[in-house]
C-alpha cells in the first residue's frame, strides 16, 4: 500500500508510523500542509494518516490550507480506504463525523494509563501506558466504538466503520525523538508568547523522558493496532 501523511506542524512527524510502514513493505509519502504543499490527491494514495499539531479545527484564517485537508478528509471517509487520525488529525476525523470537538478541562501532556472500553474493538491490552499531548477532547461519532480512557481524557479513540477509520488521541507512535521534537517544539511555542501548559495531567520534561523502556512497550502496541487498521480494508 501506498500511503500519505499530513503534516500539520514542523517537527511533528510520523514518527513509528513511518519506521513500521517501512518493516512491513509499505511505502509512504508526508504532504507538509503547514509549509504551504497542496494535499495529495485521494486517488494518489490507499489510505491516509493524519498527524498532530498545535491549531484549532476551525482556524481556517491563519492556516488556510485546513479547509482543503477538511475536503480530503470529507472524501476519505466515504471513499472506502482507511484513514487514520492522531491528535489533530484525530479530532478532525471525528468532527468529519459529525462530533463534537472542545477544549479540555484540562490539558494532558506525559505518560497516562489509558483502560479499554468494555465495547472496545482494538486489539490492545485492557490497560496500558501512552503518551498524550493534547488540550482539546472530542465526543464518540454516531456508529463509532470507543478505544477507552484515561483520567485526563474519558475518550483517547475510536473506531469506525468496521475499524477501518481509527482516531487516537494519544501518541502511540511517540519515539524517544519525537517526544524530545515535540518538547523542543513546545520550547518554541512558549519563547513565542504561547502560554506554558500547566495543570495535574502535564508531567515535567524529566519525568516524560525517564524511562526509554515505555517507548519500546508502545511499539508493540502500534504494530498491533496497525495490523489490525489495515487489516479491516483488506478484504
Amino acid at each position: 500500500m501506498h500511503i500519505y501523511f499530513l503534516q500539520h506542524a514542523e517537527g511533528l512527524g510520523p514518527a513509528r508510523f513511518a519506521d513500521w510502514l517501512d518493516s512491513m513493505g509499505h511505502s509512504h509519502n508526508t504532504c507538509h500542509l503547514h509549509a504551504g504543499e497542496a494535499p495529495p490527491r485521494l486517488e494518489d494514495c490507499d489510505a491516509l494518516v493524519l498527524l498532530d499539531g498545535d491549531l484549532a479545527i476551525d482556524d481556517t484564517e491563519t492556516h488556510p490550507w485546513l479547509a482543503r485537508e477538511r475536503k480530503l478528509l470529507a472524501r476519505a471517509l466515504k471513499s472506502g480506504k482507511p484513514v487514520l487520525g492522531v491528535g489533530l488529525g484525530a479530532r478532525l476525523i471525528a468532527e468529519g463525523l459529525g462530533a463534537i470537538v472542545s477544549r479540555g478541562t484540562t490539558p494532558a501532556l506525559g505518560w497516562q494509563r489509558i483502560a479499554l472500553a468494555p465495547e472496545s474493538p482494538f486489539d490492545l491490552p485492557e490497560t496500558f501506558a501512552a503518551f498524550s499531548w493534547h488540550r482539546d477532547i472530542f465526543g464518540l461519532p454516531d456508529g463509532a466504538l470507543p478505544l477507552g480512557g484515561s483520567e485526563a481524557s474519558p475518550l483517547q479513540g475510536f473506531a469506525w466503520d468496521r475499524g477501518r477509520v481509527v482516531a487516537l488521541q494519544c501518541h502511540l507512535e511517540a519515539s524517544e525523538a519525537s517526544i524530545s521534537a515535540l518538547v523542543d517544539h513546545l520550547r518554541t511555542q512558549t519563547r513565542a508568547g504561547a502560554r506554558p501548559l500547566k495543570g495535574p495531567h502535564v508531567q515535567a520534561v524529566e519525568d516524560i523522558l525517564a524511562d526509554s523502556r515505555r517507548v519500546d512497550r508502545q511499539a508493540a502496541l502500534l504494530d498491533r493496532l496497525m495490523m489490525q487498521w489495515l487489516r479491516s480494508v483488506a478484504r
